[in-house]
């Protein structure tokens, strides 16, 4: 038995798709350049000596990696829960 959601029962839902696309780009633009502002403060801070700067500067880093990693992988990960979902 092959049982797969049915996108096309909602009204709607290509303007949803569209929306999600779109937000998901805004998303993955703002965190890669947060990742690159905050890695500009951290060279900065590291080079003047300011260690709380650093230690917040880092984290912006790491925080905005975070952000960009789920943002890109959540397709794939959706995609790859329909699947498994099939296959049950």
């Amino acid at each position: 038995m092959n049982v797969f959601p049915d996108f096309g029962s909602l009204s709607g839902i290509g303007d949803l798709a569209i929306v999600i696309g779109a937000m998901l780009t805004v998303i993955l633009v703002v965190a890669v350049l947060m990742i690159i502002v905050s890695a500009i403060a951290w060279a900065l801070a590291s080079s003047t000596g300011n260690p709380a700067v650093v230690a917040k500067a880092r984290t912006g880093v790491f925080v905005a990696l975070g952000a960009a990693i789920l943002a890109g992988g959540a397709v794939t990960w959706v995609n790859w829960l329909i699947g498994v979902g099939g296959q049950l």
